[in-house]
C-alpha cells in the first residue's frame, strides 16, 4: 500500500510541475512583450496617441537629433523594401513622418511583417511611434508596390550624448503563418 501511495504522490507532483511549466511557457511571450514595451528592448517602443504626444512633450528647438532609417529583408523575403529617405534631422518633442516602400516582386500574393529595432539600445525607450506599418501585417498582391507610413516622436529627455538614432526594420514573410490561422 505504501508503494502505491508514494507512486500516486509522485505522479501528482510531476503532473503539477508539468502543468506549471506549461503555464509558464504559455505566458512567456506576453510577459516578454510587456517587458520589451516597458524597457524599449528589442525595438518595441511605445505606441502612444498623437494627442498624448502633443500634451506630454515640449519641443526642444535648440537641439537636433539625426534619425537614420534602415530596411532589411529576412533571408526568405523576396520583396524590395527601402526607406524613402535614409535619414532626417529632428527636434526632440516634435512629431515627424517617414515612409518606407515595399514591392512584391513575386507572382503570388504575400503577407509581410516588419519588426523594428532602435539603436543605440539605451535610446530606444525615447523613440515613440504613434503610427507604424509595423503594428500590423502588410498584405501585398503579386507585383504590387505600397508606401508604408510611420509617425514618430523623439522624447526630449533623450540623453544629450545621443546625437544619432537608427531605426531599423527587418521584413519577414508571414504568409504561411497567416494562412494557418
Amino acid at each position: 500500500m505504501q508503494v502505491q501511495q508514494r507512486n500516486r504522490r509522485s505522479f501528482l507532483r510531476i503532473a503539477l510541475v508539468s502543468l506549471a511549466m506549461f503555464g509558464f511557457g504559455y505566458l512567456l511571450v506576453p510577459l516578454y512583450d510587456v517587458f520589451c514595451e516597458i524597457t524599449g528592448l528589442n525595438g518595441k517602443t511605445g505606441r502612444i496617441s498623437e494627442a498624448e504626444v502633443a500634451a506630454s512633450y515640449q519641443p526642444d528647438l535648440q537641439r537636433t537629433v539625426k534619425v537614420q532609417f534602415v530596411a532589411n529583408n529576412s533571408s526568405d523575403m523576396p520583396w524590395d523594401f527601402r526607406p524613402e529617405v535614409r535619414s532626417m534631422e529632428v527636434h526632440p518633442g516634435q512629431l515627424y513622418a517617414a515612409s518606407f516602400v515595399a514591392s512584391n516582386r513575386t507572382g503570388r500574393d504575400m503577407i509581410g511583417q516588419a519588426v523594428p529595432s532602435v539603436a543605440p539600445i539605451k535610446a530606444s525607450r525615447y523613440f515613440n511611434k504613434t503610427e507604424c506599418f509595423c503594428f500590423d501585417r502588410q498584405p501585398l498582391a503579386a507585383g504590387e508596390t505600397k508606401q508604408m507610413p510611420m509617425r514618430f516622436i523623439v522624447d526630449p529627455r533623450l540623453p544629450k550624448q545621443v546625437e544619432t538614432l537608427t531605426l531599423a526594420y527587418t521584413l519577414f514573410d508571414v504568409t504561411q503563418q497567416t494562412a494557418a490561422n
